[in-house]
Order: C-alpha cells, then sequence, then structure tokens
C-alpha cells in the first residue's frame, strides 16, 4: 500500500478561516484547507507546510501548532493528511505558483474566508469530510490556539 502524507493549513485571517474554493470541472464545488504533499526534499512537514503556503497563496504564517490528523482511503494511494493551526502573516496572490496553477484540467483556487465557527464552516462541502467533523467540534478553538 502507498501512502501519501500532506501537511495542511487550517490558516486564520484575524478569526476567520482562509479556504479554497475548488471548481473542477465535472465535479461539484468544494472547499479545502491550503497545502498538499510533503515532499522528499521538504526537510520536514512543517517545511512541506510552508512551501504550499507560498505556492498556493504567496503566504507566510507565523507559529504552527498542529491540531488534527486523518486517514483517507480511496482508489489511488493512501493519504495521511496532518492539519496545523497558524496566523496569516503575509498573503500576496500575485506570487501565486506551482503545478497546480500550470495545468487549466486542474481547475481554480479562489480564496475565501469564513467566520471560524461551527455554524459558519457547517454547511460548506469540505473535503476531506472527516475535516467537517473537527471544524464542527473545534472551529471555535482553533484562534485561541496560536498568537
Amino acid at each position: 500500500m502507498r501512502v501519501r502524507r500532506g501537511a495542511r493549513a487550517l490558516l486564520l485571517d484575524g478569526d476567520a478561516l482562509v479556504l479554497l474554493r475548488r471548481t473542477v470541472p465535472g465535479r461539484p464545488v468544494y472547499w479545502t484547507t491550503p497545502g498538499g504533499r510533503i515532499e522528499p526534499t521538504d526537510a520536514s512537514a512543517e517545511a512541506a507546510l510552508r512551501r504550499e503556503l507560498d505556492e498556493e497563496l504567496g503566504a507566510t504564517a507565523g507559529p504552527v501548532r498542529q491540531v488534527f490528523a486523518c486517514a483517507e482511503q480511496g482508489p489511488g494511494p493512501h493519504r495521511l493528511n496532518t492539519f496545523y493551526v497558524c496566523r496569516l502573516v503575509t498573503m500576496d496572490l500575485s506570487r501565486r505558483h506551482g503545478p497546480e496553477f500550470d495545468d487549466p484540467s486542474k481547475g481554480r483556487y479562489d480564496v475565501d474566508r469564513f467566520p471560524c465557527t461551527p455554524a459558519a464552516l457547517g454547511n460548506l462541502d469540505l473535503v476531506p469530510e472527516t475535516l467537517t467533523a473537527y471544524l464542527g467540534d473545534h472551529a471555535g478553538d482553533l484562534p485561541g490556539l496560536v498568537p
């Protein structure tokens, strides 16, 4: 069995959670957190997270804190995602880069902000699905976990 490890950000901008609205051809719109695969060249999961934030958002973040992990079994590799809460320091969407932006078949990656509350996040189609349950229980706690 192949395992694909990922690092994902629960990125706070004030008390709002920054999410990517994914519009992919042939699939209903959904939201996900910034982040992605931990590459062999990444020094650590945190380094991978910071690289992904730079690629996907042209962003930097303050200190990170691991808060959640989940596994997904699908037709491809088994995925193990680790989620980190952190605060947005800077973001410049004109600096976005990476393979996802070079391939139009990957769809759109639009940036949305939602209040970091269970009520505001509960009706979103979030991927992975286990993130919905986690945020339903803990969204209100996240802003207090990082400076």
